[in-house]
């Protein structure tokens, strides 16, 4: 009689230490998983119409402007700050924590085209059309005291859009030429143009702060570097680009929104060929704001939606929309990566989620403390002989007669 004996090598099985994982023994003969590929296949269906389901990206809107709403800028050092401009002039400072406008001004006579919060978030500029550049403090004057620029330069156009360099007491604007001024200097340091009719943004990047982009009327968009005395590059599209947004985190990749319905992002070197095109929008593209982490980007269109894309992709993963919301003309993304504001012309801000289905607000402590929950149990469920047991019930009694008197 032949008899087969079932053997192992237990140094196959036995952990070198402690800390090693326990090795579990698997068959991975697909023959013995017939239905695995299904299994795993309805498992992430579910689970993507689950995420769907709890999907709730709308948070707040927020009213008070008269008109619609233009420009935005975030502010540097505080996460809860934002400021807005609108078509009237008026410029608006929210708390984003209330949900409430803090503070109002008459900023310009007509538009309000750009505005930006200086690097260290002490005072914010702001452009309009007419035709003036002024500063601004950030603190709320107080009581009965005039609401007044603490700067104001006249220019000899309009200017469209403004930037400020990331460290240092400089920012750049653009109209019929890029003009970058030193803030205790009347007039430009030093001027751009390449033979072009008028600018319609400008970005200082934010990582080689002597680098900026500009998108031209004449299709193109053209880089320059502060310490040179004229542009660096230019690339003519076959449309028009509106704005323009700068990696954060790729000091040579940027993202132009385009009003062939696509956006388009670039690596500064190899201007020849877009290094991706983001597709999906069905109208002009008119502003691109990117996210702290440079991973992905947030679009605002004509056509009434919100897009949010990879940066390697060429689709989004994400659209937001409302019945009410009209064309969106400003976009950004809060530096903490968790919302998304969009401004649009029928007078109102709404404050979005970047993950729609993410679960916001304070963590109850019965979560925050589910770790500890085994230690607890194990601490208090021991055995202890009945004697003992007694004791430990009287002190308990006569603990609790002891507070009851200190608290009367």
């Amino acid at each position: 009689m032949k008899v087969k004996v079932l053997s192992r090598n237990p140094d196959d099985y036995v952990r070198e230490t402690k800390l090693d994982i326990q090795r579990v023994p698997r068959n991975y003969d697909p023959s013995l998983h017939p239905f695995e590929v299904p299994r795993e296949y309805t498992r992430a269906l579910n689970a993507t119409k689950l995420e769907r389901v709890f999907a709730k990206p709308f948070l707040a809107s927020l009213d008070g402007h008269r008109d619609g709403v233009n420009c935005m800028a975030k502010h540097p050092k505080s996460l809860s700050t934002m400021l807005s401009g609108s078509c009237d002039g008026e410029l608006k400072v929210w708390n984003l924590t209330k949900r409430e406008c803090v503070r109002t001004l008459q900023a310009h006579e007509g538009f309000v085209r750009g505005m930006v919060v200086r690097f260290c978030g002490t005072s914010f500029f702001t452009v309009g059309d007419d035709k003036t550049i002024k500063q601004w403090k950030m603190e709320t004057p107080g009581y009965g005291e005039e609401e007044e620029p603490l700067n104001t330069i006249l220019g000899k156009s309009v200017f469209t859009s403004i930037d400020h360099h990331q460290k240092e007491g400089v920012f750049v604007t653009c109209g019929q030429q890029v003009d970058i001024w030193d803030e205790q200097r009347s007039s430009p340091i030093r001027s751009f143009s390449w033979g072009v009719d008028s600018f319609s943004c400008v970005r200082f990047n934010p990582v080689e702060t002597e680098l900026l982009a500009s998108c031209a009327s004449d299709r193109s968009i053209v880089l320059y570097d502060m310490r040179e005395a004229t542009p660096l590059k230019k690339v003519i599209m076959n449309m028009r680009s509106n704005t323009l947004c700068w990696n954060p985190m790729e000091a040579y990749n940027f993202t132009c929104s385009n009003e062939d319905y696509n956006l388009y992002t670039y690596d500064m070197r190899y201007l020849d060929k877009p290094f991706t095109v983001h597709m999906d929008h069905v109208s002009a593209v008119l502003d691109v704001d990117y996210s702290p982490t440079g991973k992905e980007f947030v679009s605002a269109s004509f056509d009434k939606t919100i897009r949010i894309f990879p940066k390697d992709s060429g689709h989004s993963r994400e659209v937001y929309h409302t019945k009410r919301m009209q064309h969106v003309i400003s976009i950004k993304w809060s530096s903490d990566n968790k919302y998304i504001l969009s401004a649009s012309d029928e007078m109102n801000i709404r404050l979005w989620k970047a993950n729609a289905a993410e679960k916001l607000g304070l963590v109850r402590q019965t979560v925050l403390f589910l770790s500890f929950t085994s230690s607890v149990r194990t601490s208090s469920n021991l055995q202890v002989p009945g004697i003992k047991s007694n004791v430990m019930k009287e002190r308990w009694i006569s603990e609790q007669c002891r507070m009851l008197t200190i608290n009367r």
